[in-house]
């Protein structure tokens, strides 16, 4: 007897949280980046705005939906090993949610936006009005947000198409399509 082909099935993943947080950074550093003049009180305030947004999702990361939790993707040493060995052997179906290489992307942007809110704010100080240096580390992690970005624009699309999966689509609607 033939084997039954296994029917595809469509998976909840990310809930609306996951995915109004994520464009909306998107678009808030695509906005300061690209958009609003440095300095101008449009680009401060959209930086306290995406800022607030990276702080709502790290909540979410510990109260969310199953797929949103931290615990769910952290990356630790054995999850990135094993992640890593998958890669190595041509298995790219083992995570539903972020594998550990994406969550570490994702932590090393939030950290970069934190930082930037941090520095952006505290160029508005007394303490540290004109600081050049201060300065020098906000544009910094900004410049380095031009390296971060593309390669996680790229590694979300090379992973969809290892996994045979729409990553794209699948934080628009928040479903993926599993065998």
């Amino acid at each position: 007897m033939l084997p039954q082909p296994q029917s595809a099935q469509t998976v909840k993943v990310w809930d609306i949280w996951v995915r109004i947080t994520h464009w909306a950074v998107a678009a808030g550093i695509f906005a300061n980046l690209i958009v609003t003049e440095g300095g101008s009180d449009v680009h401060e305030y959209m930086g306290y705005a995406v800022v607030a947004l990276v702080v709502f999702r790290l909540i979410w990361g510990l109260v969310g939906s199953q797929y949103a939790r931290f615990s769910n993707f952290f990356p630790t040493p054995t999850r990135i090993r094993e992640h890593m060995t998958d890669i190595k052997q041509h298995k790219f179906q083992g995570h539903l949610g972020h594998n550990p290489l994406g969550a570490l992307m994702m932590f090393a942007l939030w950290g970069v936006i934190i930082a930037l809110g941090v520095t952006g704010y505290l160029q508005t100080t007394d303490q540290f009005w004109g600081d050049d240096s201060i300065q020098a580390i906000h544009e910094f992690l900004a410049n380095s947000l031009w390296v971060l970005v593309p390669l996680h624009v790229a590694a979300a699309i090379i992973m969809g198409r290892l996994q045979q999966q729409n990553l794209v689509k699948s934080m628009i609607t928040g479903e993926k399509t599993v065998q």
